[in-house]
């Protein structure tokens, strides 16, 4: 037991001290909160209305109608919203584009310079048949930003053709007001507090973070291994310790580096997502601008199912990664041998998307069965779904189980490939080595 133990210190040590663990684990939070700040920051920037004129050419209401409706548009919801625009009406006269060109100057011009506008709105009659307003400004290519300008204007230009046509336009805004679905998660009966958006990042996170260890660390086990053969290393060690207990400290080993760099991120997330009102006060946003994020709480229950399926699926596929390097003596072959098992890790990440709608039909329960696929849906499935405790037991079974199948015939491999040198097996050879293993 004490030389496992020394394996496992082994291979953790040297994958802790390296300069790209570190930078990775430090990346990870620094990612993290780059999402919750640059938000902050964008919404912080924004809240300063934008100076627009508009150029009143029309007939009529129309251009004054156009002015009213900017005037009134706010960045977000509820009475302490900020104006999005600072809104300028110039009287032309109907047809007269005279004050067109000395607006122009100011349009695009440094804040310093007086008079500095953001846009420019011509209104013309013409707009109210062909639907065709101009508009001359330096943020035209931020679409978000048009598309606001655009709907604001749209609701302006038919209101003023209900008009003219003596219709009330207040009727119909009243009958077209826009409709929101807000969605929010019930588990056993409760709220959870969860909306849709925060569900599916959930999903997508977790299963992304089991994906990213797998093929990051699954492969640092094959990569071990190959090179151990390589330089003939692996046969002093065999000769203190069984080939299953270097396999096992290999895989422990790693896995250790993986869990602890997980815990690292995991608890940066949750340090930010409980301090994210604060952030935002820092940041000089409104509070209701952190909490309308769609940030995902995880539950001690999710949390759990999720480890154990981690380690599972981490177990189960490091197992076949360090049987593919032991067939193996170049780092070239063992890519090209370790794609059966890369593209089953890639398939359980795309399985995800499958399940999204329905979390719980007879397709999601059957791949929650199955072992090579369970560490990736199980968890999704009861962060969108709550799951029956037999259920996630059963998966867990049968994940269990498969660990142990797939360690078995591993392990057979292993015994024989550490110490066969020169040309790759063939898959003959390999099912020869699992007989008489």
């Amino acid at each position: 037991m004490r030389k496992l133990f020394a394996v496992i210190r082994r291979e953790f040590m040297v994958r802790v001290n390296t300069r790209a663990f570190v930078i990775s684990t430090v990346l990870g939070p620094v990612l993290m909160g780059s999402l919750f700040v640059v938000p902050m920051l964008l919404e912080s920037r924004d809240r300063a209305p934008k100076r627009i004129v508009v150029l009143d050419a029309a007939s009529g209401e129309f251009g004054a109608r156009i002015t009213g409706a900017l005037a009134a548009a706010r960045r977000g919801e509820g009475a302490d919203a900020p104006p999005r625009y600072e809104v300028i009406r110039v009287q032309s006269g109907v047809g007269n584009l005279a004050p067109f060109d000395s607006l122009m100057l100011l349009t695009g011009a440094k804040r310093e310079v007086p008079g500095a506008l953001v846009g420019l709105v011509l209104v013309t009659d013409s707009a109210i048949d062909t639907g065709r307003l101009h508009y001359y400004g330096s943020n035209v290519g931020s679409l978000s930003e048009m598309g606001d300008l655009q709907r604001t204007i749209r609701q302006a230009v038919i209101a003023e053709r209900l008009g003219r046509e003596g219709v009330d336009p207040s009727v119909l805004a009243r009958a077209t007001a826009p409709v929101s679905l807000e969605t929010s998660r019930v588990s056993n009966g409760q709220l959870s507090g969860e909306s849709g958006e925060s569900s599916f990042i959930l999903a997508y996170v977790m299963s992304f973070l089991l994906y990213m260890a797998l093929l990051l660390y699954g492969t640092q086990v094959m990569g071990s291994v190959v090179e151990e053969k390589s330089n003939r290393i692996m046969e002093v060690l065999v000769s203190s310790l069984t080939p299953f207990e270097l396999m096992l400290g290999k895989v422990v080993g790693v896995g250790s580096v993986a869990l602890l760099q997980l815990g690292i991120w995991t608890g940066s997330a949750k340090l930010l997502t409980s301090q994210r009102a604060a952030i935002a006060g820092m940041l000089g946003a409104a509070p209701s601008d952190a909490g309308s994020m769609p940030i995902p709480a995880i539950s001690g229950s999710l949390l759990a199912v999720y480890l154990t399926f981690f380690v599972l699926g981490f177990f189960l596929y490091s197992a076949a990664y360090a049987a593919v390097a032991a067939t193996v003596s170049t780092q070239q072959e063992a890519q090209q041998a370790a794609m059966p098992v890369t593209l089953c890790i890639v398939a359980g990440l795309m399985l995800m998307f499958g399940l999204l709608d329905e979390p719980n039909g007879t397709l999601a329960r059957t791949l929650s069965m199955i072992p090579l696929f369970a560490p990736f849906v199980t968890p999704v499935r009861y962060s969108l779904s709550p799951l029956p405790l037999s259920e996630v037991l059963a998966s867990a079974g049968m994940t269990g189980l498969g660990v142990l199948g797939v360690a078995w015939v591993a392990a057979r491999i292993y015994r024989v490939g550490i110490l066969m040198y020169g040309k790759r097996a063939s898959v003959a050879e390999i099912f020869r080595w699992i007989r008489t293993g």
